[in-house]
């Protein structure tokens, strides 16, 4: 995806964890999203989900965060490990699983961790991949919610 491309419509999820189906419609609108692709086997998505789940605490009301599971292997795609750990990693937001790599492909992602940060009205208005720059999406989340009037 390219900046200021639309988001993706949410289709497709193998299944939901923690919300019924959401749509993009149900989204935008109203408040920035975060869509957060990590990996069962991905010990960098690990070590960042305490950060993750700081930013669906602290901006709660204000930034929608939506997890989406990304396997990288057959091992990846069993959906009691996807339950597991995200109840270990204290994931309540929603969490869209994508063993058929729908969303994945729509959003031509490659990475986990990735984060794709969108204005309220759906704009793509940053990503990045990896372990680093927690701090460059603090400040990116901080501005799109300034110029939402926050």
């Amino acid at each position: 995806m390219k900046l200021r491309d639309q988001m993706p419509e949410l289709s497709g999820a193998t299944k939901w964890l923690n919300s019924k189906p959401l749509s993009k419609k149900e989204l935008t609108g109203n408040k920035p999203v975060l869509i957060h692709f990590w990996s069962v086997s991905c010990d960098t998505c690990e070590k960042a989900m305490p950060k993750v789940n700081e930013f669906r605490d602290a901006y709660k009301g204000e930034l929608h965060v939506i997890a989406v599971h990304m396997p990288r292997s057959e091992e990846d795609e069993d959906l009691n490990a996807v339950r597991r750990a995200a109840k270990k990693h204290n994931m309540t937001q929603p969490v869209f699983v994508d063993h058929e790599h729908s969303l994945t492909n729509a959003f031509k992602n490659r990475y986990v961790p990735a984060y794709y940060l969108f204005d309220a009205n759906g704009r793509l208005r940053h990503r990045q991949s990896g372990s680093g720059g927690m701090h460059i999406l603090q400040k990116r989340v901080d501005r799109v919610l300034n110029e939402t009037g926050r």
